[in-house]
């Protein structure tokens, strides 16, 4: 009889691809922008990792410069573009440490949020989850979880979690 305990199914390397991926090494990709969703999605996220284990990682999308009839001004404002986006994830960089203990994985890209999540998710085998907040207002759900989370969900590479924006921390912490 072996003492070894079987290993729970949530905890079995799962196969991607060529790779094989333990669950402590998967990871969990959020978008990071300024909505509260944001905030939900990413608090989610830190609660599954520290419970299922993981890593986080958070991604700005920076929208495409529009054509500028000159090169050092669109130059200019795609400088100043990525220093809003590394200052949105450091801020939510210390709010992951503050929660977990542990640092994310930072991604800044540009182009259009569908395609750069798409690109990203292929280039990074590790990546097996996407978490989205979605909006509360009369709008729907916001851009990004109608294109994903709706019209391309059947086939995308891997699951999407949505996390409700009117979720509170503390029922978020009784969902994970």
């Amino acid at each position: 009889m072996s003492s070894e305990s079987p290993v729970p199914p949530d905890r079995a390397p799962k196969e991607v691809g060529r790779e094989v991926i333990r669950p402590d090494d998967r990871v969990y990709l959020c978008v990071v922008d300024s909505t509260e969703e944001c905030h939900k999605a990413i608090y989610f996220s830190v609660r599954r990792c520290v419970r299922a284990g993981g890593t986080l990682a958070l991604l700005y999308c920076m929208e495409p410069a529009e054509f500028q009839h000159w090169m050092s001004v669109e130059e200019k404002m795609r400088e100043e573009a990525r220093e809003e986006a590394e200052g949105f994830l450091q801020q939510y960089a210390l709010r992951v440490q503050e929660w977990s203990g542990r640092t994310p994985v930072l991604y800044v890209r540009e182009g259009k949020p569908a395609e750069v999540i798409e690109e990203l998710i292929n280039e990074e085998p590790r990546i097996s989850i996407l978490v989205l907040g979605a909006g509360t207002d009369r709008k729907g759900p916001g851009p990004l979880v109608s294109s994903i989370g709706g019209k391309m969900s059947g086939q995308f590479p891997i699951p999407i979690m949505i996390v409700p924006g009117n979720l509170t921390e503390e029922q978020i912490d009784a969902l994970t």
